[in-house]
């Protein structure tokens, strides 16, 4: 039963009564010491609060959670612009290019360029577009299959675009005359003043002449193991051919005509390789939305793991897998299908590669996206507005004399203008961007976990606003799917929101808290909202922990004890290793509140010496 005390003067320590001199000084010892500032001061130095503050977004997409501790350059998930430092912006203006003319089903296989104009091949059908009517024109060549890959090259002092479509493969030189060629090719390459292909089952052939193809070898693989090719370096530095297929990636050695293993190794994934590029000094394989840079070295390969699915990875809805691979001037750039596909993947049992079943690998709808990576981080370039439609193919390219992104999505080609230098948005007022965009933050928790937070104000800093360019505020708690509206920005400068309002400016209790920012323009596509800072102001505050200083008169007895044994108990309190129960008063109505549990401090006192153990005893006791 807790101890109880009835008397004035006395309190109740391990269970022994000692009489006290004065009054108990009851305190509350969870408190933060004081913040020291020497120099300047910065958006933390305030004693009472901390500060989190988001301006630079360049670490890119991918961090659900972090602590206060991390840097905050990162977002959970952003449909903005992440790469300018006190800017956050509107998405470029995506264009829809005019329906094909095409009817029903069917799959954009391949872009193409041929002398500065796009062609796309809409199921079966080679289109060319028009980029002054905006029109695909008719059908310049039907291919007996949906292709599979496009190719601009030169041979024999001839320039040709050719679509690969497996059966085959149908090529022009000036967009009118086409030729249909029967050897089977899946993916094709220019290397060594030759045209080189590679059929589904692995077989590869070389051209010196249009038309005219030469068996080289064969992947030691099963059928449709193959998922991509492309021209790059070797460990010595030469330029030769590599495949990629759902072990891995195989290179062509072409003075004894055989492929070999080739690093790096990777495991089985059915899209090994369907994102493939060579894009400044390494080669990029992805694999669902993995991406691998590979830069090959003498006897080795520096293999950097660098794809949108690190981290906490994207949110379910912009889940996909990754089917190309781009470079372009600023950005490698990836085209995400996030339709719903069945993955087939091959399972080889002991009896060896021609053993082997298939098994269904279900993936969750997304939607559709661009997403590019600057060596920093992802940001998303483009999102699809519907989740059951596929992106299927992406060129970058400089026809019609602007710099721009081609991609298939949905049975439509789009484009997008990229820029080829670095764009201040402070600097350029061209740029285009598209109608809305929203981002999200982190969920930020405090680092220790028995801190209570208090969500106090969020500043927010906005410039190139108007009543049609604004910027929507919300925030969510503690992990919850739903938000609480803050308000709309529609004015240059700072804005404060108080929690949970202005009127009552009382805090918000968190645990965990992240903020929305809805981004839209007017009629008017080289506006756009500009969101320069976010600062958020909370209280850490530790759970009650409750003290006490008194002082204890060891004059002589008391109730039964003597001076030296009351001293000889304070002794034994003061060094028990467990907490011992400490209470000043009678509060058996009360419920038992004011009894507490603590670790003893014997500051100082005073004793008589030799035989008399009279004396005072400073006592300070607190709650751990």
């Amino acid at each position: 039963m807790p101890a109880r005390i009835v008397e004035d003067g006395e309190i109740s320590l391990n269970g022994v009564l000692y009489p006290i001199v004065g009054r108990v000084q009851p305190a509350l010892t969870s408190v933060y010491p004081e913040k020291i500032v020497i120099g300047d001061v910065s958006s933390d130095s305030q004693p009472h609060a901390s500060v989190v503050n988001w301006h630079n977004w360049q670490g890119g997409l991918g961090l659900e959670r972090q602590t206060e501790r991390q840097a905050p350059t990162r977002a959970w998930w952003s449909t903005c612009q992440l790469r300018f430092d006190s800017h956050l912006l509107l998405p470029p203006l995506a264009t829809q290019t005019a329906a094909s003319g095409v009817t029903g089903s069917f799959t954009v296989g391949a872009i193409g360029e041929l002398a500065d104009e796009i062609y796309a091949a809409f199921g079966t059908a080679v289109r060319k577009y028009n980029n002054v009517t905006d029109s695909w024109g008719t059908t310049l060549v039907t291919l007996t299959a949906v292709a599979t890959d496009a190719i601009n090259f030169t041979l024999g002092g001839v320039t040709y675009l050719a679509f690969a479509h497996t059966d085959g493969y149908t090529y022009t030189s000036d967009g009118v005359a086409w030729t249909a060629d029967t050897k089977d090719t899946k993916f094709m390459v220019f290397w060594d003043t030759r045209l080189w292909g590679l059929d589904n089952t692995g077989q590869l052939w070389r051209s010196t002449a249009i038309g005219v193809e030469t068996n080289d070898s064969v992947i030691p693989l099963p059928s449709s193991m193959v998922n991509g090719m492309l021209a790059a370096r070797n460990a010595a530095g030469n330029i030769i051919i590599y495949v990629m297929t759902r072990l891995g990636p195989y290179a062509h050695d072409a003075t004894n005509s055989k492929f070999e293993v080739a690093e790096p190794a990777l495991p089985s994934h059915p899209d090994n390789g369907r994102g493939l590029v060579r894009w400044r000094d390494s080669v990029y394989i992805s694999a669902g939305l993995a991406v691998y840079a590979v830069i090959n070295g003498s006897n080795s390969a520096i293999v950097t793991v660098i794809g949108p699915d690190l981290d906490f990875g994207l949110p379910t809805s912009q889940q996909g897998v990754i089917v190309e691979l781009v470079g372009s001037h600023n950005d490698l750039l990836a085209l995400v299908d996030g339709t719903t596909p069945a993955a087939e993947v091959d399972m080889f049992d002991s009896g060896g590669l021609g053993s082997h079943v298939a098994a269904v690998v279900n993936v969750d709808t997304g939607y559709s996206e661009i997403l590019g990576w600057n060596t920093k981080g992802w940001e998303t370039k483009w999102l699809a507005a519907a989740s059951t439609a596929a992106a299927t193919a992406a060129l970058v390219s400089a026809a019609y004399s602007t710099y721009r992104l081609w991609w298939a999505h949905n049975q439509r080609v789009y484009w997008l203008s990229l820029p080829t230098g670095i764009v201040n948005p402070d600097q350029v007022t061209s740029f285009a961007f598209a109608a809305s965009a929203e981002h999200i933050t982190p969920w930020l928790t405090v680092d220790a976990k028995d801190v209570d937070a208090l969500a106090l104000a969020l500043h927010v800093e906005c410039q190139r606003m108007t009543a049609n360019e604004t910027a929507v505020v919300d925030y969510g708690l503690d992990y919850a799917t739903t938000y609480t509206a803050l308000g709309t920005i529609t004015a240059n400068g700072l804005t404060t929101y108080l929690f949970p309002n202005s009127t009552t400016p009382s805090g918000t209790a968190f645990r965990s808290i992240r903020f929305r920012v809805t981004l839209a323009r007017g009629s008017v596509n080289t506006n756009s909202p500009d969101v320069v800072s976010m600062t958020f102001v909370y209280r850490k505050k530790l759970k009650p922990r409750w003290g006490a200083t008194f002082v204890i008169n060891a004059a002589g007895e008391w109730k039964g004890l003597t001076a030296r044994q009351l001293q000889n108990e304070l002794i034994t309190a003061a060094e028990s290793n467990v907490l011992v129960e400490f209470t000043f008063h009678d509060d058996t109505t009360a419920g038992d509140p004011r009894n507490y549990y603590v670790d003893i401090l014997l500051p100082g006192g005073s004793e008589a010496g030799g035989r008399d153990f009279t004396g005072l005893v400073s006592v300070n006791v607190s709650e751990p």
